[in-house]
């Protein structure tokens, strides 16, 4: 494993580690359900601020359940099991939203002039190559496939082609392939934004996750849209003040936001990249694929059109699924325009005063299934002095990601910092959560390690552990890990069952931690880097059967029955363990 938190840091304990009576002492049959008054501090460590046991920390988890599910000041005297209620309701919803989901419209707008031939006989060629890869191991996803070719005003009628949407893949190749042609043109520019907004506006869009993959090697009409590095190129541009029908890029891509479509392009070369910055700035940050230099090795553009179009569906259904709204996933693409991914100048910022927050990781399944048993746990405290980004490099669905330094004697740690984008500055709950969630991972993850080595696979699967910082000079939190060098970061599979790069391992790692806990919970949303000889993990989700641990993320036992289990197909590592078939009730 790499240099993580939990091998080189050596922590003093500031309590002596609970032993088997203080852990029974913990426990009550729903230890939610319980009386707030007549909760016992168990050990209990030492906790900065005004920070009260574990009654303020039970307090504060099930007031974030009320905000979660828009419940204000509940005055049900049975509290617990109105919310549990009302988690059950909404996770409902959120698994109809999510099977909804998996009905995909994917458009292809394409350039169809003389320069794009070689791309529009990869984009025939690819499409049931990537149908059979995301069928292998997606098999709820319903692909809807239709096309619209543009051209030029140069070229009448011929200036726009659609074909609709179809699930019929055949068809969409035949179409493709018999009456998409390219011509030529009387200048360099083309008629970009009538081809989005026709896309747009005369695509029968019904389906609830909509993908727009646009390729082309020109600008749109108008100086606004390339550099004066490429006057002299695009000084054929027969309408140089703009779309001669008036279009703007910010009316089309406003009209595309309203009907939820997400934005993809493929970059062929960089006389794009003034028009990319200007779509950026409506729409915010959205992913380009690297189609350069493929035009004369048709194996090579197909094999990139592919990774393009599988990484463009799975990515959309990653935020379609886990973001659940459009409005949230267009928030989430602007605040990608303000990360900063190069580390600062370290040399300049301060230094400021942290105290490390260690929870003793559950070594029992019990332990795992104990719901008090993060709540009481002791703490173990180092501190340390630390220097901070001023700006995140990373954001995600929840949370901000920052480079940060730990600056002890005679040690300079790399580090990664994570903020919750929504959560009250001092409010320490959701962090120790994070790290509940990381702890139950981790344990499961070294039982699982322990039955693959008897049967002889010997590639590990590990979590990065994560503690809790407490800035002590103004009394925030974060949680933290130590950062991955040269590290290529892979997302395998999300929280809603979807599998967007398969691997054995992990899909049989999901389908142990179901079994090893009797159907109580599934580690998933596995993300991380895979080494040699080990898969090393950040960030997952638990669903789990018991609605108020875990989060939001947690789908409960329809999430474990109807996103995990439901798609999940046991493979020869799953064998090898002697897993047996999943039972779906």
């Amino acid at each position: 494993m790499l240099n993580c938190f939990r091998k080189p840091w050596f922590i003093k304990k500031n309590k002596k580690p609970r032993n088997n009576s203080s852990t029974s002492n913990c426990h009550v049959e729903d230890p939610l359900k319980a009386s707030l008054s007549s909760i016992t501090v168990c050990n209990f460590g030492s906790v900065p601020g005004s920070l009260i046991g574990n009654k303020k920390l039970l307090e504060e988890r099930l007031k974030r359940y009320e905000d979660e599910t828009d419940q204000i000041n509940i005055t049900s005297i049975d509290r617990v099991t109105y919310l549990r209620k009302k988690r059950e309701n909404d996770v409902s919803k959120a698994i109809i939203d999510i099977e909804d989901s998996m009905n995909v419209n994917l458009c292809f707008v394409l350039d169809c002039t003389m320069s794009m031939e070689g791309h529009i006989t990869a984009a025939k060629k690819h499409i049931l190559e990537v149908a059979n890869y995301v069928n292998n191991y997606n098999s709820n996803i319903n692909l809807w496939v239709g096309f619209c070719g543009y051209r030029d005003y140069y070229n009448g009628s011929d200036r726009l082609q659609i074909l609709d949407f179809t699930n019929s893949l055949e068809k969409f190749k035949t179409y493709i392939t018999n009456n998409v042609r390219v011509m030529p043109n009387d200048d360099e520019t083309e008629d970009v934004l009538g081809g989005l907004n026709a896309a747009i506006t005369r695509m029968t869009w019904t389906y609830s996750t909509r993908i727009i993959i646009h390729i082309g090697d020109a600008p749109s009409h108008g100086r606004r849209y390339y550099t004066a590095a490429y006057d002299n190129y695009f000084a054929y541009d027969n309408y140089p003040e703009g779309d001669p029908n008036g279009l703007t890029a910010e009316y089309v891509l406003e009209k595309m936001q309203s009907k939820k479509i997400l934005y993809y392009f493929g970059k062929i070369n960089d006389s794009t990249n003034v028009m990319l910055d200007i779509f950026r700035e409506t729409i915010g940050e959205f992913p380009v694929f690297d189609l350069k230099n493929a035009e004369n090795n048709p194996e090579i553009l197909v094999n990139k059109f592919c990774k393009a179009t599988c990484s463009a569906i799975f990515s959309s259904l990653t935020l379609t699924t886990t973001l659940r709204n459009s409005k949230s996933i267009y928030s989430l693409q602007r605040k990608k325009l303000f990360i900063n991914p190069h580390e600062p100048n370290w040399t300049i910022l301060p230094k400021k005063k942290g105290e490390l927050l260690c929870y003793a990781s559950p070594k029992t399944l019990a332990e795992v299934k104990n719901g008090f048993y993060f709540i009481n746990s002791s703490f173990t405290t180092k501190n340390i002095t630390f220097k901070l980004a001023p700006e995140p490099f990373s954001v995600g669905a929840e949370r901000y990601a920052y480079f940060a330094h730990e600056t002890n004697f005679l040690r300079s740690n790399k580090l990664v910092i994570k903020k919750y984008q929504d959560v009250k500055t001092r409010t320490i709950e959701r962090y120790l959560e994070s790290v509940e969630i990381s702890s139950v991972a981790y344990f499961l993850s070294t039982e699982f390690n322990k039955a693959a080595m008897r049967v002889g696979i010997n590639k590990k699967v590990t979590f990065i552990d994560v503690k809790v910082l407490h800035n002590k000079e103004d009394n925030t939190y974060y949680s933290v890990e130590n950062y991955l060098n040269n590290a290529k970061f892979k997302r395998f599979n999300v929280n809603s069952g979807l599998i967007t790069e398969f691997h054995s391992i992990l899909e049989a790692f999901a389908h142990f931690t179901y079994q090893y806990t009797e159907g109580y919970l599934v580690v998933y949303d596995l993300q991380g880097i895979d080494l040699n000889n080990e898969l090393l993990l950040t960030d997952p989700a638990i669903h789990c059967v018991d609605l108020l641990r875990f989060g939001v993320t947690n789908l409960g036992k329809s999430g474990i029955q109807k996103c995990i289990l439901a798609n999940h197909k046991c493979n020869d590592i799953c064998e090898k363990l002697k897993l047996s078939n999943v039972n779906l009730e």
